[in-house]
């Protein structure tokens, strides 16, 4: 009998953790731009900064992004290529 070592392997390749933390990266982007600032006075309400296209549109379109590249990440196998 051979004697065989018992590696432990990692689950995916350096490259599906590297694509994972870029998604990751992406998702935190997109929940940073989705985060506002405040007003300085509390008894006024501006509108047109809460509803704008960084908060409506960009960010929860990067946050799906991000979600969706994360998920790629843990689906790509790379042995197969």
């Amino acid at each position: 009998m051979k004697n065989q070592e018992n590696k432990p392997t990692f689950l995916f390749e350096k490259i599906n953790y590297i694509i994972l933390l870029v998604g990751l990266g992406i998702i935190a982007l997109g929940f940073i731009l989705m985060a506002g600032g405040g007003t300085e006075d509390p008894n006024t309400f501006d509108a047109a900064s809460l509803f704008s296209f960084r908060r409506i549109r960009l960010a929860p379109t990067l946050v799906l992004a991000g979600f969706g590249v994360t998920i790629y990440a843990i689906m790509k196998n790379p042995k197969k290529q």
